[in-house]
């Protein structure tokens, strides 16, 4: 070998090191979403979640790629969207929604996992304790036990002659039964009657509501699910025409024609899940992640519904909520 030929390969090797480190450096780290809603039913939730990557650090199209998969309020379809993610190996995957976050947790229990919008964590398996998750899974919680009982009391302030509520379940979601469980004290406090009405697809609306304003003294509840979100209009309309009192957890909800909607900012919840899903990018270990809770919490009351329904909204019910007039 010449002096020539010698140096050239002194230069190859010394370049394979710096090759390797620039190919890392500029290597595009992958985030899967799934959601139980379809990609229209809340368009505010991708840029609030690319708001948290960019705080972490990471842009979609340049450092981060997101793959996002959507179940169109259809809860079967959930577990075979989480199986296509974890097949595509991605970094970490986020899930909105108790039934997505225990399907990618079934597709494996490797892959970090960052849920929002899971009602009780601890209880459903997700993680051993909300300041220590102790596993691969981390995430904003939604105080659904909490917050279910507070819709209730709300609800009953609202309209104080309803001895009945039915609450509207999707009988595919299997964590609101559980949830109703956990009503029951609430309602037992407050002298209500919990009647459970369990619909599947968006052709059982019809049908359920004929149901509940069969009762001389109904008011309603909906559970949150991905079936609801997506069909809001949908029952708050069925809700005006059956002059049922009505609460739900989106503000959309309300200003659709319910009476009332409280809950969480969906929109923090969105952005915050991006910097969790970014914090773990950089390095961060899901069990180091302590779970999070909802600190700002959105309250509608729809007035026109009320007047429409014959109902006096108290002032400290209306006190400190968004009122539409």
């Amino acid at each position: 070998m010449n002096r020539r030929d010698t140096m050239c390969a002194l230069l190859a090797l010394g370049a394979a090191p710096l090759s390797a480190e620039a190919q890392q450096a500029g290597r595009v780290a992958r985030v899967g979403v799934i959601r139980t809603t379809g990609p229209t039913d809340f368009p505010q939730f991708a840029e609030a979640f690319r708001s948290g990557l960019r705080q972490a650090g990471y842009v979609e199209g340049q450092n981060v790629a997101v793959e996002y998969r959507w179940a169109e309020g259809q809860d079967a379809r959930i577990p075979a969207l989480a199986v296509d993610l974890v097949r595509l190996n991605m970094d970490v995957i986020v899930a909105s929604g108790t039934e997505a976050a225990l399907a990618v947790r079934r597709a494996s229990p490797t892959i970090p996992l960052v849920f929002l919008a899971v009602g009780d964590p601890v209880g459903s398996g997700l993680v051993a304790t909300l300041a220590r998750p102790g596993g691969n899974s981390t995430g904003i919680a939604f105080l659904t036990p909490e917050l279910n009982g507070k819709r209730l009391e709300q609800l009953k302030q609202a309209s104080p002659a309803s001895q009945h509520v039915a609450v509207l379940l999707n009988s595919g979601n299997e964590g609101h039964r559980q949830q109703l469980a956990r009503l029951e004290p609430a309602a037992s406090t407050l002298r209500v009657k919990l009647v459970p009405v369990e619909v599947q697809r968006p052709e059982d609306f019809d049908d359920a509501f004929f149901a509940i304003a069969k009762d001389r003294s109904p008011a309603l509840m909906i559970m949150v699910s991905g079936l609801h979100h997506r069909h809001i209009k949908r029952l708050a309309e069925l809700a005006i025409q059956r002059k049922v009192p009505s609460t739900m957890e989106f503000t959309e909800f309300a200003e659709a024609g319910g009476l009332m909607a409280y809950g969480p900012s969906w929109t923090d919840f969105s952005r915050r899940a991006g910097e969790y899903a970014g914090k773990i990018l950089k390095g961060a270990k899901p069990a180091d992640l302590p779970v999070e809770q909802p600190t700002s919490f959105e309250f509608v009351i729809n007035l026109k519904t009320a007047k429409a329904l014959g109902l006096t909204i108290p002032p400290t019910l209306s006190l400190g909520a968004k009122l539409i007039e």
